[in-house]
């Protein structure tokens, strides 16, 4: 039996009619390498023969009386396949626009809490005889590297299949009842006053650290802007269409980028990866502000979640921090933009690396389900996340796998996240690497982003004008005058 932390409990404290506190992801398929059919008895058998590798998957939550405490995972007594593998066929002829619809559709429904918060489904009727599984996974039990590692378990090297370790005799978790769990409860408060000191102390030493950050930072930005400085992220973000209250209506857009041409450019540029992307989203997004007459003056903010989990750590959970950074959506030119979001990102990392990274769950932990739910609906429904909101939206860039993979036999083509939005904060993009590409997911409130698709097609659009602006021969260097 384990507790959420703080962290965990917030995604589940969030929810409401019109917030998901899950995340996903899209694998489309290529069937015809695999053995047999893929059909769903086949995928629930696949995944069944599995589960015993993710504890999360047959885990449910417990929940302490009166909200007092953060839940418990327990294990079932029995994960019921049919509750968690169904399939749906789109009709022809099957385009990835049918595909992304059926997809933010299932995405903007929320799971049942009284079983394991996973779901899985096949989705046939694609064209070109192709496939895909969309899977969600509550954020309570996942982060970033946590989803990795549930694909890794699933999927395979070769479309033979691998030899899986048996499973562990069973030990049933010993499920405490109502007094058991209040007692737990008030051990778990007794030890608030430590915790409110550690994280007191953590926000004391940080501000030195800020202080020197920030002095830090000015050269950087003045070496490379000169007269156009770029603000750095203040307490507020500048206003946009998509930071508003959301609906329950959700729309999902994908694409594809050439990592080959991403890295031609970040070597070519002296930049990083996540330069480049954050680049890309900048050119995008200023087309599509542009578009709906609301392009600020000010760079857009966006949220850049960062792991801070130990690298032999195969925990399940969050264990993830914030370091906010500039977007420079206020810059013409796609070579001028790049060296805008390089030194974002350098005073992002310095400002990130000023503040002890286990901040934000240790400031969570003390949000117990009693305080945190109607915080969260009082939040809502005063919509204070779009009068006092310190970012934009959230754009995050994972590594993943850059070897071929195999889901049920069937060779996975691409493999593209899906993430979560809430209130104030109704777009979010999310870049997940696989073999020789980037693979982009967007996910936004169809309300108030009716035009995903546009805006995906626009970061794709701003690949080849970046590859034009640095890597043609009489192209100049992002930053040198």
């Amino acid at each position: 039996m384990k507790q959420l932390t703080g962290l965990d409990a917030a995604f589940l404290a969030m929810e409401s009619d019109e917030v998901c506190g899950h995340v996903g992801s899209v694998c489309i398929l290529d069937p015809s390498t695999a053995s047999q059919p893929l059909t769903r008895d086949r995928l629930a058998a696949h995944l069944g023969a599995r589960l015993h590798l993710v504890p999360v998957l047959h885990q449910r939550l417990l929940t302490v009386p009166l909200g007092l405490d953060q839940p418990y995972w327990v294990d079932e007594e029995r994960t019921d396949l049919d509750d968690h593998v169904r399939q749906v066929e789109l009709p022809a002829p099957g385009t990835d626009h049918q595909l992304a619809i059926e997809v933010a559709r299932l995405h903007g429904t929320r799971m049942d809490r009284t079983r394991s918060l996973w779901e899985i489904y096949l989705i046939t009727g694609l064209s070109g005889g192709r496939c895909a599984i969309y899977s969600k996974i509550h954020h309570a039990a996942i982060d970033g590297v946590g989803g990795d590692d549930v694909l890794a378990a699933v999927v395979d090297p070769t479309p033979e299949g691998r030899l899986l370790q048996p499973p562990a005799p069973s030990r049933a978790d010993a499920v405490p009842g109502r007094v058991g769990l209040l007692l737990r409860s008030g051990w778990s408060m007794a030890k608030q006053p430590a915790r409110a000191v550690r994280v007191v102390g953590g926000l004391a030493r940080s501000g030195r650290g800020l202080a020197l950050a920030a002095a830090d930072r000015l050269p950087v930005l003045e070496e490379l802007h000169h007269h156009e400085r770029l603000p750095h992220p203040g307490l507020r973000a500048p206003g946009t269409p998509f930071n508003a209250a959301i609906t329950a209506q959700r729309s999902w857009a994908f694409a594809d980028l050439s990592l080959d041409q991403v890295k031609a450019i970040k070597n070519a540029a002296g930049v990083t990866i996540n330069d480049v992307v954050m680049a890309l989203c900048a050119g995008g997004l200023r087309r599509w502000l542009d578009a709906h007459a609301a392009l600020p003056s000010d760079p857009l903010v966006a949220a850049v979640p960062v792991s801070i989990r130990n690298g032999h750590d195969a925990s399940f959970g969050n264990q993830v921090s914030l370091m906010l950074a500039s977007v420079p959506t206020q810059v013409d030119g796609a070579a001028e933009r790049l060296a805008a979001a390089t030194a974002a990102m350098h005073a992002a990392k310095a400002d990130y690396g000023a503040v002890p990274p286990t901040l934000l769950s240790d400031a969570s932990g003390f949000a117990v389900p009693m305080l945190a739910v109607p915080a969260w609906k009082l939040i809502a429904r005063l919509r204070m996340m779009e009068f006092a909101n310190p970012f934009n939206l959230f754009i995050s860039n994972v590594p993943g796998p850059r070897t071929p993979l195999y889901y049920a036999g069937a060779l996975i083509l691409a493999y593209y996240p899906i993430s979560a939005i809430a209130h104030g904060q109704g777009l979010n993009i999310t870049v997940m690497s696989y073999r020789d590409r980037l693979c982009v997911g967007m996910l936004a409130c169809r309300s108030l982003v009716p035009d995903l698709e546009r805006l995906a097609g626009w970061v794709v659009d701003e690949l080849d004008l970046l590859s034009e602006a640095v890597l043609s021969p009489d192209s100049v260097p992002p930053g040198s005058g």
